[in-house]
């Protein structure tokens, strides 16, 4: 017993040396700049993330570049991606993505459905307050021929309980993105974007 008491002071006396020694560094929160694409190769863990946004939106945006859809370069409308996992999880961002470029690519035009209130209500100014010469003519908004939409799904697993030091866990997310022709119904264009991450999580410790 003696000898374990003095192990413990020992290991709390360099303990205290290393704290002093670094001027009690290791006890405050430490906050720094990285590299976008650095952070991204690095997850912490099976959720989603930024990585997951830039990776699914791009490869999404490059299949829509290549698809006969875009080769009028139309006017599409976002309708939303549903977001059907357990996470809160801000779908609308991977829409704004892949809109943002396909506008500066020059590859189709978007209506801003998120702002329609705020234009109807601008035009109602103009049309009392502002000269005939400056007012924006109602009823010149353009309409769209292709409304785009989809889901986020997940999918985890876990091993089954068992005598192990670590526990593996896989996550799996999937995103549908559809364009549909708003003038026949028919979906014009269709893709489907994936992705899987495992970790093994020790049972004790930190």
């Amino acid at each position: 017993m003696s000898h374990i008491k003095a192990t413990a002071k020992l290991s709390l006396v360099v303990f205290s040396a290393l704290a002093i020694g670094s001027g009690c560094s290791i006890f405050r929160a430490s906050v720094q700049n990285e590299e976008v694409n650095k952070a991204a190769a690095t997850p912490l863990n099976t959720g989603y993330d930024f990585a997951d946004l830039r990776s699914l939106a791009e490869a999404v945006t490059s299949d829509l570049t290549d698809s006969p859809v875009l080769a009028k370069k139309p006017i599409l409308v976002v309708m939303g991606v549903e977001n059907r996992t357990d996470e809160h999880i801000d779908t609308k961002a991977i829409t704004d993505t892949i809109r943002n470029t396909l506008i500066n690519k020059g590859d189709a035009s978007f209506i801003n459905e998120s702002r329609r209130d705020a234009l109807m209500k601008e035009q109602g100014f103009q049309l009392v307050n502002c000269t005939p010469e400056t007012q924006t003519l109602i009823g010149k908004q353009l309409g769209a021929r292709y409304m785009l939409t989809g889901s986020l799904i997940k999918i985890s697993k876990e091993t089954p309980k068992q005598i192990s030091l670590s526990r593996k866990e896989q996550v799996y997310f999937q995103l549908t993105i559809e364009v549909t022709d708003l003038q026949t119904g028919l979906i014009a264009f269709t893709t489907q974007k994936e992705r899987v991450r495992g970790a093994s999580k020790p049972i004790l410790g930190w």
